[in-house]
Parts: structure tokens; sequence; C-alpha cells
């Protein structure tokens, strides 16, 4: 019976896993397509746009609940971002989740 429940509980920690993974790649296919033209959306590259943060700093700027309610709200332009040129978005809860997860991974 333990061998069971250790095995239950092993296959539903990879199943985890595996579901943080597929949505730290959605966030990260979001990040590229809407966002690199002027935010560093990797590890290394500095942004297009010099005034743009890379992502990989947000953590830094912002407390991770701050940045969720952001991006829930949408961002809006100039007034919440600082950023005049920033394009306003709205992010439905799935957008939010995974972008969330691909910052963490700019953490690690």
């Amino acid at each position: 019976m333990l061998r069971f429940v250790s095995a239950v509980l092993m296959f539903l920690c990879l199943g985890a896993v595996a579901a943080r993974a597929a949505s730290a790649e959605r966030g990260f296919d979001f990040a590229r397509m809407f966002c690199s033209r002027c935010h560093a959306v990797d590890k290394l590259s500095p942004s297009p746009l010099a005034t743009a943060p890379p992502f990989r700093t947000l953590h830094l700027q912002r407390p991770p609940k701050s940045l969720n309610d952001l991006l829930a709200e949408g961002i809006l332009t100039g007034r919440l971002s600082g950023h005049p040129t920033m394009p306003q978005f709205q992010l439905n809860q799935t957008n939010v989740d995974d972008l969330m997860e691909y910052f963490r991974t700019l953490e690690q």
C-alpha cells in the first residue's frame, strides 16, 4: 500500500512539474510574440528599447503579487507602465498565469 501511495504522489508531482513547464513555455511564446519588440525576454539580451526593462529584472522592480495584479488588470499605456509608448494589453487569466510562470524561470 505504501508503494502505491508513493507512486501516486510521484505521478502527481511529475504532472505538476510538466504543467508548470508547459505554462512557462506558453508564457515565453506570448512574451516573444507581443513583448520582444521592446523588452528583452531572455536571460542575457539587452532590451531593444533602452527604456523597456528586461523581463529578467521585473522581479527586482515589482513584487510578484504587484506584477501579477498589473498584468491581470491590463497594462495601460503610459499611466501604469510609466512608458508612454507602451501598447495597451488586456490579458486573460491564463495569459497572466503563463507569463508569471515564465518570469519565475528567469529568476533562476
